[in-house]
Formats: C-alpha cells, structure tokens, sequence
C-alpha cells in the first residue's frame, strides 16, 4: 500500500514555520538582554514567545514520529534505530560542538573548567549545575530534544504492540501519557542545587507527544474533528488565545523566576495546545499549501535556524561591547536588527560548511555500507527527505 504523502515526504510550510519560529526565539532573548521584556504589557508578551520551544518540540514529535505511526499501520517498512541514532548525531553533533569550542574557547565572558566543557560538549546541561555559561544558555533546551532523540526508539517499541488492527489505540495512549506527564513537576523528586527536574524531558514531554498525536491523525484514517483541526481561521484564534493565556501568571511569573508546580502544568498544557494549533493545519486536510510559510525566505531561514538557533545567543552577547550598549537598558529594535543581520550569515555558513557536507558525508558512507532500513524516520528538510533538520528545540527561557 502507497503511504500517503504525510508519512513519507518533505513539507515545505513546515520548514517555514520553523525558521519563524527561530525568529521568534531570537525575538525574545533580545527582549530579555534588552529589557524590553520587563515593560509593562508588552513585556509579557515579548517574554512568552518562549513557547516557540512548544513549536520546535512539536515539529521533532511529528517528524520524527510518522514513520512508526505509518509502520504501525502497514504504510511504512518499520523504521531502523540504528539508522535513525547515526542520522541524528551526524544532524547535531558536528555542527553543536564547533559552536561549544569557539564560544568557550573565545568568547571571553564563558569559559570555564573541565565540568563546563564536559557538560556542554556532552549534551548534560540539565544534569549539571552552574554548566550553562554564557553564549551556551539556550542549548539546555537541546539537550532536552536530544533526551527525546534517545527515548523516541524506546517509546516506539513500547507502542510496537498497538499496530495492526489495535492501531486506533495509539491516540488514546498518547492522550493518556500527556496527561500524566502534565503533572511531573508535582513530583518531589530531589536535584543537585543549581538545577531542577521541571527542565529535564518528562517535563516537557507534553510539548513532544503533540507532534507524535499530528503524526498519528496525518497517517490514519480521518477521526470526527479532524476538518476542525486543519482550519486554518480556527486553529490560529485557538494559538493566540493560549498564546495570549500564557503571557498571563497562569503560566508563570515574568522572567527567570521559577514557576509553581501548578503553573509549570499549565504553561506544558498551554504549549501543548499551541503547538497542535500552529502544526495541526499545515500536516492534516487535503492542502498544506501555506504562501508564507513556502516563500523562498521562509525556506531559507527554516534551512538555516538550527544554526541560528545555536549562534544567535553568542552574538548577542558581542553585540552589547562593540556597539556600546549597555545591557537590560533599552536599544530593543537596534539590538533585533542586529542580532538578525549578523545571525543569519553566520547560520548559513554553519549549514554550508559543516552541516550539509556532515549530511552527505553520512549519506554517501550509508550508500556503501547499506546499514539500516530503507526509513529512519527523520526526513524533514528538501536535502534530506526520500529525493530536525529535526531543528533543535528552542528554550528562550534562559
């Protein structure tokens, strides 16, 4: 049987919504370094486009995903683990480690001993207290997503059993998962000073299991409000209203200030509901044309935002020195231009030299060892679908 197009192929809207929503995270962490984020008002709202971490989160659940929700129901060969680990690393890794050793190396407010090193060259940021030094803050969230890269396959087979004709079980044991994954930070479970188990991925599980739900409805058969769900005009209200919710206490105090137990469940199911508003039209019904989202621009920024995801903190903080401004003092719009200009070439030099000759390096290495199956389940970009990038989550958060 033929699988249908969302199972197996590139979609180009969500490459452009991901490159949005890299703009996005770069939009708030000027607001924070800037101050603008402690306006009034606006302040919260500058604040809370930290939830495009929701969005990146959601993109990794739906595209990593399809795959077992496609084999599961006899669409798709059963996607190889050991294929999809090696195509992973390769996506991450290179270009990761090239940024952690330039930034520690030479920029001069990071730095640090072997425990800084140790924990952001191996991905443990969350782990280990006082490793998030300056330049690297936001790749805790990173490691997040790479938690989930290494459960994903655990999930899969967890969920092996619900194929076949027990496949229409797969939506209620997502349901039922997030739902208790919504109450981890009620949980007393003890951490090392300096860090917290509301960052590790359990907490955040939620965001992840809204893209593996879009995956299970883009491959099944239609369910009931499947035609509510990819209406465009209804899911955009349903994003801004949660949105607009989340930028309210109910999701958390303003800036770095812990949120209670309560309020972290709520910002998880806030996130959750974004997540599946913003995707929910672009991977389901019969059209995923967005004009926008498909624009050449928005395509090139979507193929570059792993990259402007990783360096756009370090250049940010050079920003402030070389221009002569001074830190959390104001200068919002000339910062985000800035911050942009220089962002972008430095993204797409990092996707031109090393991550799309890491790419190809592995895809040539694989056409003569022939490892795995046919399917590791993380096509997502034009360069590597069947002709992540799984993008790293974003946590603007820190």
């Amino acid at each position: 049987m033929e699988q249908p197009s969302q199972a197996r192929g590139f979609v180009p809207a969500l490459e452009g919504m991901r490159g949005a929503a890299a703009l996005g995270v770069l939009v708030t962490h000027v607001a924070f370094q800037t101050g603008a984020a402690g306006s009034p008002v606006i302040g919260r709202i500058w604040g809370r486009f930290d939830m495009a971490v929701a969005l990146f989160f959601g993109l990794s659940g739906f595209l990593l995903w399809r795959a077992h929700a496609a084999a599961a129901r006899g669409l798709a060969p059963k996607p190889s683990a050991k294929r999809y680990l090696l195509n992973r690393a390769a996506r991450i890794l290179p270009a990761y480690w090239v940024v952690v050793i330039l930034v520690l190396l030479f920029l001069p407010q990071a730095g640090g001993g072997w425990r800084v090193w140790f924990a952001n060259l191996g991905l443990v940021q969350v782990f280990v207290p006082l490793t998030l030094t300056d330049g690297l803050t936001q790749m805790w969230s990173l490691s997040v997503e790479v938690a989930f890269y290494l459960v994903l396959p655990l999930l899969a087979l967890a969920m092996a059993w619900l194929s076949g004709e027990r496949a229409r079980y797969r939506i209620p044991a997502l349901l039922a998962s997030t739902v208790l994954c919504l109450g981890w930070s009620f949980l007393p479970i003890p951490t090392a000073e300096g860090t917290h188990a509301d960052n590790w991925l359990p907490g955040y599980l939620p965001w992840f299991a809204v893209g593996m739900l879009l995956a299970e409805l883009a491959v099944g058969p239609p369910v009931r409000w499947e035609r509510f769900f990819a209406n465009r005009g209804l899911m955009a209200a349903v994003a801004i209203t949660a949105f607009l919710l989340a930028a309210t206490d109910l999701a958390g105090p303003a800036g770095l200030t812990r949120a209670e137990p309560w309020q972290h469940a709520v910002k998880m199911l806030l996130g959750a509901i974004l997540g599946f508003a913003l995707l929910a039209p672009l991977v389901l019904g019969d059209s995923h044309r967005h004009r926008i989202l498909e624009s050449p621009l928005m395509l090139a920024v979507g193929r570059w935002s792993f990259g402007l995801f990783m360096w756009h903190v370090a250049i940010l903080s050079i920003i402030f020195p070389v221009f002569g401004i001074v830190p959390f003092r104001g200068s919002f719009v000339l910062v985000l231009v800035l911050t942009i200009v220089l962002s972008i070439p430095v993204a797409s030099a990092s996707y031109a030299l090393v991550e799309e000759p890491v790419r190809r390096a592995v895809k040539r290495w694989e056409s003569r060892r022939r490892i795995g199956g046919p399917n590791d389940g993380s096509s997502d970009s034009p360069a590597r679908t069947d002709s992540p990038t799984t993008i790293t989550a974003i946590n603007a958060g820190n």
